[in-house]
This record gives C-alpha cells, structure tokens and sequence, in this order.
C-alpha cells in the first residue's frame, strides 16, 4: 500500500456550522463526489482547538475517530508530540469563534499568529508541508504579505480562499483563456471585511484569465449610502453589467407584486437596499472591476463581464444551495475539501495563491476606503501579477 498523508488541522472553534466543522467533518466522514460517497485518501491525525465552548464537537470527534488525537499546542499538533514535522499537510481554519473587532471592523482571527507557529515548526524541521489556509490570509495586509512570502522562500505549496471559485456555477460555464476583458462586475450580499471576500475571489478567479493575465491593482475606492447611489446613477460602472448580474440571481427580492418578479426600477433599489456598498478598482492593464454589495436585494453572488473585441457580455452565478441548505448542508465545501486533498497528494497547489494574496489586500483596500468616508486608496503593493492555471476549478457537474 501506498503511504497515506498525515494532516493536522488547527482550528479556531469547532461547532455545529462552522468552517471546521465543514472541512474536517469531510476529512474524517467523507463527502458526496462523483455520484458516490469519497474519502478521502488520507488522515487526519492530529487536531489543535484554540476556543473550547459548550457547543464544541472536537471532543465528540476525538473519542469517535480514535485516530486523531488532540494536542493543546500548534506545535505539538504539527510534532505529534515530538520534536519535528511530522505530518504531510495542516490545515489553518481561522474563521468563526470570539475574536474581537477593530475600530474599523475588522475581526481580529488569528490566521496569521497560527499561521507563524506552523511556520517555526516548519524552520526548525527545515522543511514544510502543503499547507491550506481557509479564506482570506490576514486582515493586516502586511502581515498577509508575510505569509506569502514564507511560503515562496520556504517552498512549500501554499493555498487558501474560499469557496466561491470551486462551486458550481449556473451556468457552467469558465471565461475564455487569453479573452480581452474591459469591465466586470460582481452583485452579491453581505458584510464588510467577511462576504466582500468572497464577491472579490468572484470576480477575481474569472478576470484573471483575461489577456495577458493578472497585472495587479492600481487603485481602489469605496461607495456607501448615498454615495453608492450617486455613483450607480452617473454610471462609474456599467449599468448593463449590474443589470446582467442580477438576472443571473435565483434570489432576487419582488419589487412589485405581480406574476412576473418585475425587475426593480432605481427608486425600488433604494427601498429594498438601504445600505449598498461597492468597491471599484483599476488592475494596471486598465480593467476595472466593480464588487457590490445588495443586502437585501440578493442572497448569491453573480457576475457579468464585458469580453472579447466587440463588448460581448458573459455572465455566470457561483451556485451555493439556497438556504436553509446553504447553512446544514453546505455542499459547496466538498470541491473546496476536493482540491486540497489535491494539494495535499500531489504537492501542488491547484489554483494560484497569488488570486487569494491580491483579493486580501483588496479587502484591506476597501475597509480603509469606508474607515476614510470612501477616499481613492492608492495601492502600489497590490502590483500582484500572475498567470491563471489552464483549465479552471470549479465543479462541472
């Protein structure tokens, strides 16, 4: 038999819904792919939790799946108790548990403290393993920079995001490698410093594919309120675009009663949408993106692009099971789970970090923009160029 990678997972929290729950749960139960049931060709042996609380399933877990054990360190989770590395792959889940916020709203997860322990067991092994980190690297855009920057001078494959660019799409279809793209435009829902991200990684895992492939943003600005109004009204992105955008929603609130679900006119936007935000920016090819937030209006993420010589339109929804599926269910994890597992045997990261290191700094760019009542934040460190893989991740089924 061929040897079966050890992984060890570090985990903020570990409850009923969380992001652990949703990626450890698969490598330990196993998950729905192909037409069958998959496990995963490898074990989870050890596992690290910061924030035992009453609703904890890590205790659960461990007497059920004797196999893995618990450790009250990173480092001993990464040792299995010992002096050196050893296991094949970690897994950072830094996502839900009490953290506290910032001034600006940010929550403080420590992606990048737990991240610099599993660094130091890798330096004093003199070595690392693939390693996935669950969403967004950092709030703190520097600190983001120098996880990536270790990982590129210690070698190892590094991965991380969401997943928005692994789910299905509706439809299933990818942006043409090589194909010029002029604007884009994500319409999505959610929080700042949280689902921003993920209408970010939207729109990044398509126009990365673009000619020439990723240049890097030049510069980012933020709308909010009525601000967001007056620039949707002056046209600072495309009104076509956005339109295109929410016809791909399967969630799109009713403006009027009536048969049909009428497309909302502006004065219905602003009833339905009392807080919209929006980020544009300009990559330093001269694309502009634009991500929006519609709280209110949608429950999913949809995009539109203009492509080609001649401004054809393409349009794609990242799929996620409508609630209360989204929530229980979740099975938009398993492709996410689906390429780490990759990752981990292969020792190849199977879609680009640099897509996750630049929508980061975007984050980062848009909080600051908001934090400054939506001043045009220069953004000279966000000059992330990077070549698209060939074929595209998302799960065609």
């Amino acid at each position: 038999m061929e040897k079966r990678p050890k992984i060890a997972a570090i985990a903020t929290i570990y409850h009923k819904y969380s992001h652990t729950q949703h990626i450890v749960d698969r490598f330990l139960e196993g998950y729905g792919w192909n037409s069958r049931h998959h496990h995963p060709p490898m074990d989870l042996v050890s596992l690290f939790v910061e924030q035992v609380e009453d609703n904890d399933l890590s205790r659960e877990r461990l007497a059920r799946f004797p196999s893995m054990k618990g450790y009250p360190t990173i480092a001993e989770a990464l040792t299995l108790g010992g002096e050196e590395l050893a296991v094949d792959g970690v897994l950072i889940i830094g996502e839900h548990g009490e953290y506290p916020t910032n001034e600006k709203g940010q929550r403080l997860y420590p992606r990048y403290e737990h991240f610099m322990q599993i660094a130091e067991v890798y330096e004093k092994s003199g070595r690392g393993v693939p390693t996935f980190n669950d969403k967004h690297l950092s709030w703190n855009w520097e600190w983001a920079r120098e996880m990536y920057d270790i990982s590129q001078s210690m070698g190892f494959a590094f991965m991380a995001g969401s997943s928005l660019p692994v789910t299905w799409r509706t439809p299933s279809i990818d942006m043409p490698l090589g194909v010029p793209v002029s604007e884009a435009v994500c319409v999505g829902y959610g929080g700042v410093d949280s689902y921003d991200f993920h209408a970010l990684e939207t729109l990044q895992c398509m126009v990365e594919r673009r000619e020439g492939g990723e240049s890097g943003v030049k510069w980012l600005q933020a709308y909010r309120g009525d601000a967001f109004w007056e620039a949707h009204h002056t046209q600072r992105w495309s009104r076509e675009l956005f339109e295109t955008a929410l016809c791909r929603s399967h969630t799109l609130t009713p403006s009027r009663s009536g048969f049909n679900n009428p497309f909302p006119n502006l004065d219905e936007l602003k009833e339905i949408v009392k807080d919209p935000i929006a980020y544009q920016y300009e990559h330093e090819d001269g694309l502009k993106s634009t991500m929006i937030l519609m709280n209110g209006l949608v429950q999913d993420f949809n995009f539109a692009a203009y492509i080609g010589t001649d401004n054809e339109i393409l349009s794609t929804q990242m799929y996620l099971p409508m609630p209360p599926a989204r929530t229980t269910l979740a099975n938009f994890f398993s492709p996410l789970v689906n390429n780490i597992e990759k990752m981990f045997l292969t020792g190849e990261a199977t879609y680009p970090v640099e897509r996750t290191l630049l929508t980061t700094g975007l984050v980062a760019a848009g909080v600051d923009s908001l934090f400054t009542d939506g001043t045009q934040q220069e953004t000279p460190h966000l000059d992330i160029a990077y070549q698209s893989t060939e074929e595209s991740t998302f799960w065609r089924t």
